[in-house]
């Protein structure tokens, strides 16, 4: 998934369960120009925790399995 569409997803997400970017941005500790930023795209460098930490807020979790490509 490309940022981009994380973004349009927390924004989907956001709109659902009824909160404002203010709400949003407020309970997961970034501006609202950040998340406002991110949801339409234009955010290359967010960390996963941030992200982590605004999927959570919207009942959703980052599920990352770690693999190693180079065993035998």
């Amino acid at each position: 998934m490309i940022l981009s569409e994380l973004g349009e997803s927390i924004k989907i997400l956001r709109k659902q369960k009824g909160l404002s970017q203010e709400i949003l941005a407020e309970q997961s500790g970034i501006s609202r120009a950040t998340l406002s930023k991110l949801e339409n795209g234009y955010i290359a460098n967010i960390s996963i925790v941030t992200i982590n930490q605004i999927l959570s807020l919207l009942g959703y979790e980052i599920d990352i399995k770690a693999s190693n490509p180079f065993k035998s």
